[in-house]
């Protein structure tokens, strides 16, 4: 019999709340002093980080993985699709890149893939009292019903319980679920123990009579009405949000544009989150707000997004930004686009061949087959040298005699991409520039902004993570909860704990 008590948390729709309740649950077990960890089958993201042992996961994974206390893990994300067009993605199985697959192919690939995600859950089992298991997307989706890895199929063949989360926010909450429980098998329906209403606003006593029909109409409890939580900032899946900060104080103006395949988009939190600075997102179609900042974010396409950029006229617009006296901070794939040329000759994310880059930086970049995933520290080669903290996921490798003037000084002795002889443009391999509080304040300082309140989003995410918790701690029927859980030999331990009441 596994250690771990499960239960696995599916939504009716994308964007339900999956990732989110997950987060608190792992945080509310944890302060009970539950060993709790996280667990995604399948992630299709362009957001994603790497973890202790060396891997890449979900992003979501890794927020879950900080609100449970433990090191993120491949095996909390065995498998992650990273899309690189509308039919295709990269594979990524324990951490690692195996493939680029077509949907259609992908869907031969599964039973391989079902044997990495059971393995992962079957050592997470034997770890930790609890695992949390997300799913993706909708369990009701009939088209993808076969060899299913991500929602029914993986907790069929886990033997998991499972709780279906709705959001009333975006209207039609009852039919969601009633429909979503309806187009299950039997056998599936009878794993789902209860439900969970997510971003409630309003007087509950009006909901009252609905729950009722709800809980009659299926014979399952509704384990908790959650409120909406405002101004809750934690890692994005893929959606991009705004923050809800005051900006009244305003003294920078940035700007970023969203490519078709824009990935690690999280890299730019901490600029949409600071009150000083005024960030908007730029999508296609509209022209590029006058800007003392430009950031050009990761891409999991290169040369596909820089010719998407061209056809959206950003490059003169670049240039007259620098003209101008603007500054230029490239991150990753952006910092691959300011290269004299992009290298494919594999096809790694495209058609195989090279393109011409932005000419901002005399580099060029050859794609090779070899991904780099690292944890990475350092300073910033700008005035008062402040530490940055973050990692690395790419598959370019970037020479040339722009990189004589490095951006960051690692503590490993290697030195990370470039800063332009006129000081204008930045360009790096480090996913998350701008998290260190001080390299925040030396990047603002550096982009025109002078003086600007320090601001820590580590701090603002663990905050935001206790908030979360305290709201499921209020919110939720934690006895209800804790009949739905799996059995384990840990699970009356972890059942027990929740029937406890926080001092």
């Amino acid at each position: 019999m596994r250690r771990a008590s499960t239960l696995m948390v599916q939504g009716t729709t994308s964007d339900a709340g999956k990732s989110t309740l997950v987060a608190g649950l792992a945080r509310l077990l944890r302060r009970r002093g539950v060993a709790v960890a996280p667990f995604k089958p399948q992630n299709m993201a362009l957001n994603s980080a790497v973890t202790a042992d060396g891997g890449e996961i979900g992003r979501a994974q890794a927020l879950q993985a900080l609100a449970a206390g433990v090191p993120p893990h491949t095996d909390m994300n065995p498998v992650l699709l990273k899309p690189a067009s509308d039919i295709g993605a990269q594979v990524i199985i324990h951490g690692r890149a195996v493939a680029h697959l077509s949907a259609r192919d992908y869907h031969d690939f599964k039973p391989r893939a079902m044997a990495a995600v059971l393995a992962s859950f079957g050592r997470l089992c034997a770890g930790y009292d609890a695992v949390l298991i997300e799913g993706a997307g909708s369990p009701a989706e009939i088209n993808l019903r076969d060899r299913d890895i991500a929602n029914m199929g993986f907790a069929e063949a886990a033997d998991c319980p499972v709780i279906l989360v709705a959001d009333i926010d975006r209207g039609g909450v009852f039919a969601h679920l009633v429909g979503t429980l309806d187009l299950l098998s039997a056998s599936e329906q009878a794993r789902v123990k209860g439900f969970v209403i997510n971003r409630f606003r309003g007087d509950i006593g009006l909901l009252q009579s609905g729950l009722d029909w709800l809980e009659a109409r299926t014979g399952r409890p509704v384990l908790g009405v959650l409120p909406y939580l405002h101004g809750l900032f934690l890692d994005a899946e893929d959606a991009l949000g705004e923050a809800c900060v005051d900006k009244s104080a305003t003294r920078l103006r940035v700007v970023a544009p969203v490519y078709p395949r824009i990935s690690n988009h999280t890299d730019l939190d901490a600029l949409r989150l600071h009150p000083q600075v005024d960030f908007r997102w730029v999508g296609p179609g509209q022209a590029m707000p006058p800007a003392d900042l430009i950031v050009l974010p990761g891409s999991k396409a290169v040369q596909a997004d820089l010719a998407w950029l061209r056809a959206q006229g950003w490059e003169p617009a670049l240039r007259r930004h620098l003209r101008y006296g603007g500054k230029l901070v490239a991150v990753c794939g952006g910092f691959q686009m300011l290269g004299t040329r992009l290298h494919d000759p594999q096809g790694l994310e495209g058609e195989a061949g090279s393109v011409a880059g932005l000419g901002l930086l005399d580099a060029e970049t050859v794609l090779e087959a070899e991904k780099q995933l690292v944890n990475v520290h350092g300073r910033l080669a700008l005035p008062g040298a402040a530490p940055v903290s973050g990692y690395e996921i790419h598959m370019g490798v970037t020479r040339g005699p722009a990189l004589a003037q490095a951006a960051v000084e690692l503590e490993d002795g290697r030195r990370d991409g470039a800063i332009s002889d006129d000081g204008q443009i930045l360009g790096t391999y480090l996913h998350g520039l701008f998290d260190h509080p001080d390299a925040l304040v030396a990047l603002l300082a550096w982009a025109g902004a002078g003086d600007v309140d320090r601001v820590d989003l580590a701090a603002r995410r663990e905050a935001d993570l206790e908030r979360l918790a305290d709201a499921l701690e209020a919110h939720l029927d934690l006895p209800r909860l804790a009949a739905c859980l799996g059995d384990g030999t840990a699970a009356e331990g972890v059942r027990t704990s929740l029937h406890v009441p926080l001092a």
